[in-house]
């Protein structure tokens, strides 16, 4: 087989006006409707669905019963030509579903390059997901929800509307996120959710060395350790620790969050950083 055919099975429906690059393949009872733009080497493997203004990226895999591009759930929502925009070499596992934007939500439900997305994990209009994150099996997304480099969502986790997961964050199975997961810390839980330290396994698992963890961990005690509140945690951190990207980081999400930062510490972490 040629690196540039198309291949379609009989039993696909692809509409003429779909524009498919070389090497893209579509297996048995996919549906791709008009509008739909698929690059090079991208795979739908059987009954898998793409519809509206989709645009999928080269390499992408699509696992069977995947649907991607459908209107979004939004009482809102009156037909508009909201979209989707899908980066390279994600992995979509079973029964998938992406939802395409909002007309009030900026019109993009984004997603960036290598995600693996486990079954039956869920992405809703308007959410803006960064690179290589996990979302393990039944992850959800509402709305509007950011999802930042490198950071996982656990399985049956439901995250609320505009909340935010950072850079490298790891968010526990069966968690209920309504405020914002600070980058490089790991959060889990149900009413109340509850801080569990910093992220470490996968800071280390993404080429961080010991001293620049041990940094991250310094202004991690002093913003949920100290009897700080928030604004005066930050003035302390800007304060005692040097600047760096890391830094900026945490600053920065903190800056931007509309939802507040979720704080708690549990109770059987309290001397974790000690």
């Amino acid at each position: 087989m040629s690196s540039d055919e198309i291949i379609i099975h009989p039993t696909a429906s692809v509409h003429p006006k779909a524009e498919l690059a070389g090497g893209v393949i579509i297996g048995p009872y996919c549906l791709v409707e008009e509008g739909v733009r698929i690059h090079r080497g991208a795979r739908l493997e059987a009954h898998v669905t793409v519809k509206g203004k989709t645009e999928i990226g080269a390499d992408c895999f699509f696992s069977p019963f995947c649907v991607i591009g459908t209107e979004p759930q939004d009482i809102s929502y009156k037909g508009e030509p909201t979209q989707v925009i899908i980066g390279r070499r994600n992995i979509f596992r079973e029964f998938i579903t992406v939802h395409r934007g909002t007309v009030k939500g900026g019109g993009v439900t984004r997603i960036g390059d290598d995600n693996y997305f486990m079954a039956y994990s869920h992405i809703a209009h308007d959410c803006q997901v960064g690179n290589k994150t996990i979302f393990i099996n039944a992850a959800t997304l509402g709305g509007h929800v950011q999802v930042d480099d490198g950071a996982t969502v656990g399985a049956f986790s439901g995250v609320h509307q505009f909340c935010r997961i950072g850079k490298l964050a790891f968010v526990g199975g069966f968690t209920v996120i309504t405020q914002d997961v600070l980058p490089f810390c790991r959060v889990a839980g149900m009413r109340p959710v509850k801080f569990y330290g910093v992220n470490a396994i996968g800071l280390r698992r993404n080429g961080f060395p010991r001293e620049r963890i041990q940094k991250i961990k310094e202004m991690i005690k002093i913003i949920f350790y100290s009897d700080l509140n928030t604004s005066q945690a930050v003035e302390k951190v800007k304060q005692e620790i040097e600047p760096d990207s890391d830094r900026e980081e945490i600053l920065n999400f903190i800056a931007g969050s509309r939802r507040g930062i979720i704080k708690k510490v549990a109770e059987e972490w309290e001397t974790e950083l000690e």
